[in-house]
């Protein structure tokens, strides 16, 4: 005879979850530790589920990330996670989050009820009710988190349930089940893009998800197609390939526009949710190819679809094409992919390569460019104008070599993503980009690198403020009574680092980018974390988002 709590973590155990990331108290807890299960204790009750919520989606929802924090009638964990939830749903990431539940007998002892508050953020929100139906609740978890649209699960555990027979209520891991698509949508789907004067590849993070990414980069060689990222796809598509536009900036606005057919993969072209609209979307024939109905005509019309699993609508419509990949493309689509880059790069170049002081952000960027190895590291943004600028300049050549988010775009997720980063791929280069605001959040869970030994590294874009907010070469801002924060030359960052035991240097020097960067990464490598503080100028300029019209 077992508990729940114990056969809660004999079954995480089996499902091959590696770690748990946690904010205590919670019954599992104890559990997990006697089962040798590594835990990951956070700082807060909003990063424990944030590096799960990031662990998941480095890993494509292959492997899945698992929080536990404080829940029952006392819920003070809950409350302060569910802004990390709502994050993790509208951004479709599929993570399992476990509290204890409300003791039979105690649900009206609380107006706080966080079974029900958190179905409006989750795919799945339940409290087991018996110990026996302890393996149900967690197949049909798991069942959830594997098949279909991702999303994040929430279960409740009371305490003191009682025993239950694990010989008498087994349980088996899920294996995840995907659905093939149509054919005869396929076959309009072909035809359209062989038709198409000036198609362009619209790929979102269905791509990754779907494991999808050599089947897009095919599909976009056979066809000579180019192809956009959203931010939460990039790297999904080599950044460095000849039919790549990137995110945003000119190229991504110059074909948006001048597109006569989109094909949306894995997207759910939701214009103002940190991606582009689709202008003149009337006039264009937009082809959806997603997992299921929801993102089917939402605010842009659509006029094909396929919906099924993203890689095997994707290898149907290659095998489909391959009868005939003769197409009516524009002859001078590639070479105006080409030019239309290169002006791109002429433009940015003057900031990238800036000497000024303080240090324009760009140049930090570039830094990062040259020094990290494209192939074998990690890079994520904080809400803001680190995730605009990266986003618009930053090229990214593998999956999961970046890790854009932001639909509800919690400020401090960086440092959630970088350690789940490290937990998930021990061997690269590992770096988080923050500016002021950002770090602001973050500041109270630095030391849990330290603890745990993770060679991560800390980009601080200091500027003394929440740029654009606030006046200046750019206008009036869009917030001028709340946008300044103490600044660099009243405050050191980089000390208080250094006393949580980073390695930390503060550089105000354009010429001392790549060595900082440098000796940080080599820092890592022996275990130790890293904060580079740059000091740089307010710069909010970077590609914009392309409206729906």
């Amino acid at each position: 005879m077992i508990t729940p709590e114990v056969g809660i973590a004999k079954i995480l155990k089996s499902e091959g979850v590696e770690f748990v990331s946690t904010f205590p108290t919670n019954a599992v807890n104890n559990a997990l530790g006697k089962e040798n299960m590594r835990l990951v204790m956070m700082r807060d009750d909003r990063y424990a589920p944030a590096v799960a919520d990031a662990y998941s989606r480095l890993n494509n929802g292959n492997k899945i990330g698992v929080a536990t924090v404080m829940g029952g009638v006392n819920s003070a964990g809950l409350q302060i996670a569910y802004g990390a939830m709502a994050q993790a749903y509208e951004d479709g990431s599929p993570m399992l989050l476990l509290a204890d539940g409300v003791p039979t007998g105690q649900t009206q002892n609380s107006p706080f009820d966080p079974v029900a508050a958190f179905k409006h953020v989750t795919k799945w929100s339940a409290r087991i009710d018996t110990p026996e139906s302890t393996p149900q609740f967690l197949r049909r978890a798991f069942t959830l988190l594997r098949t279909g649209r991702p999303g994040p699960v929430f279960l409740a555990i009371p305490r003191g349930l009682g025993e239950y027979d694990e010989n008498t209520n087994p349980y088996i891991p899920v294996k995840g089940w995907r659905s093939g698509p149509d054919p005869s949508d396929v076959s309009q789907a072909a035809q359209i893009l062989r038709d198409a004067g000036r198609p362009l590849i619209f790929a979102g993070e269905g791509i990754l998800y779907g494991n999808a990414t050599d089947e897009l980069l095919e599909l976009a060689e056979l066809m000579e197609t180019p192809v956009i990222t959203t931010n939460k796809a990039k790297g999904a598509f080599p950044e460095t390939h000849d039919l790549s536009i990137g995110v945003r900036g000119g190229p991504a606005t110059k074909f948006l526009n001048e597109s006569d057919t989109i094909f949306a993969i894995g997207a759910s072209l939701s214009p103002g949710r940190f991606s582009h609209g689709i202008p003149n979307a009337s006039q264009k024939k937009i082809v959806q190819i997603i997992i299921d109905e929801w993102d089917i005509n939402k605010m842009s019309p659509t006029d094909y679809a396929i919906i099924g699993d993203v890689q095997l609508s994707l290898r149907a419509l290659i095998n489909e094409l391959k009868k005939n990949s003769i197409h009516n493309h524009n002859k001078n689509l590639l070479q105006e992919v080409e030019n239309s880059k290169n002006e791109f790069t002429n433009e940015y170049n003057e900031y990238l390569n800036s000497t000024d002081k303080p240090i324009n952000p760009y140049r930090v960027y570039s830094g990062l460019q040259n020094t990290l190895d494209p192939y074998n590291s990690f890079l994520t943004h904080e809400s803001g104008n680190t995730r605009d600028q990266l986003s618009t300049a930053y090229k990214t050549t593998i999956p999961r070599g970046f890790l854009g988010w932001g639909n509800v775009s919690t400020l401090g997720f960086s440092f959630g993503g970088v350690i789940a980063a490290k937990l998930s791929f021990p061997n690269r280069q590992c770096v988080a980009v923050s500016g002021d605001a950002g770090i602001g959040y973050m500041l109270g869970n630095l030391e849990v690198a330290t603890r745990y030994q993770l060679g991560i590294t800390i980009v601080h874009i200091a500027n003394g403020g929440f740029a654009g907010y606030g006046p200046g070469f750019w206008g009036d801002g869009h917030d001028p009574y709340t946008h300044e924060v103490t600044g660099y030359n009243e405050l050191n960052m980089s000390k208080i680092a250094a006393e949580l035991g980073y390695l930390s240097l503060r550089i105000d020097d354009p010429d001392e980018i790549e060595n900082a960067l440098e000796e940080a990464l080599a820092a890592n490598e022996k275990g130790q974390p890293a904060y580079l503080e740059f000091i740089c100028s307010q710069f909010p300029v970077y590609g914009g988002w392309v409206p729906a019209s």
